[in-house]
């Protein structure tokens, strides 16, 4: 069983004047010369953190990180009040990507990305083939309207029916029918002791359940209002907008990688973003490794899935830069 590599410190960082009145934060570490990788957070709304540079081997990857609009350390952040979310889409986020590769001197790289971070992994790939090297996705997740359904509108409540409940609170019995645009009214609302409740919620919700094991410092972590704030803004305007995607459409363009080395690794047990999802890009994109951990659910670092990433960016190491 593969485990982390040793923790490293970046040797350069900044932040990235990307237009639209942001700035995404970055990093680089592991070797200058080496393969140039860069990790595509979760969320979205979520934040680099260090572990995600120990996700590659430091003496053959130029490792990149950044924070995505509105998220981390990145300008401005999405818990400030009056933010507008306007310019923060997919396709911005795309652009990000290849403004930051430009900015960086990287012909092509590995793209790695879990939960949203495969989404934006995707539908990067699929708009810049050329750019890509390799793929490593974790924990598939393309925003159809069945995954949305599933997490956020009352399917999942079969197995986490106390957790449900808390995500439930806050929002009025006439609103239950349609949550995810009953917590987009609720996120919005200028009130703080409107938005601030229901961020957490939304939040806690998550933490609470991409584990197979309960994972008390995850919730802690998601529970902080200023971290809660912004991912669940962020969040639910993607989910409001269904990623800005057709429903399908990253299924139905997987034939465009096909000349991309890739991996889909994914939990069996995973409650946010349920197999299903990963097998229905297996079958579209078969030229890919798949590994199923059997004894996982949705996060990188249940052992299963941290021991086959880091098989993934080991194998891949020496592939071409």
């Amino acid at each position: 069983m593969r485990n982390f590599y040793p923790e490293i410190d970046p040797y350069d960082f900044g932040l990235l004047d990307v237009g639209d009145g942001q700035s995404i934060y970055w990093e680089t570490s592991g070797n200058p010369d080496g393969k140039p990788a860069v990790f595509l957070h979760g969320g979205p709304g979520g934040e680099t953190q260090p572990n995600h540079r120990r996700l590659f081997d430091p003496a053959k990857y130029r490792i990149v990180l950044f924070d995505q609009r509105g998220s981390g350390r990145s300008l401005p952040h999405a818990s400030d009040a009056g933010i507008d979310l306007s310019t923060n889409t997919t396709w911005h986020l795309i652009d990000d990507l290849e403004l930051l590769r430009q900015y960086l001197r990287i012909d092509r790289w590995l793209v790695f990305g879990g939960s949203w971070g495969s989404t934006l992994a995707l539908a990067y790939a699929q708009t810049h083939p050329s750019r890509v090297s390799e793929l490593v996705l974790r924990g598939i997740f393309t925003l159809r309207k069945s995954e949305l359904d599933w997490f956020y509108e009352g399917g999942a409540e079969a197995v986490f029916p106390d957790a449900w409940e808390d995500f439930l609170a806050p929002v009025p019995l006439e609103e239950r029918n349609m949550l995810i645009q009953a917590y987009s009214r609720l996120l919005n609302d200028p009130d703080p002791a409107i938005h601030g409740p229901a961020a957490v919620a939304w939040s806690v919700w998550e933490a609470s359940t991409i584990t197979l094991l309960p994972t008390p410092n995850v919730v802690s972590i998601f529970s902080d209002p200023h971290y809660a704030l912004a991912f669940a803004r962020i969040e639910n305007h993607y989910f409001v907008n269904r990623g800005f995607f057709d429903d399908g459409q990253l299924i139905r363009d997987a034939r465009l990688l096909r000349d991309i080395p890739g991996v889909i690794i994914q939990g069996r047990y995973d409650i946010c973003t349920p197999a299903v999802t990963a097998w229905d890009l297996h079958r579209a994109w078969p030229e890919a490794r798949f590994v199923m951990v059997p004894d996982a659910g949705h996060a990188f670092d249940e052992p299963g899935i941290l021991s086959a990433l880091i098989d993934a960016t080991d194998r891949f190491a020496a592939g071409p830069t």
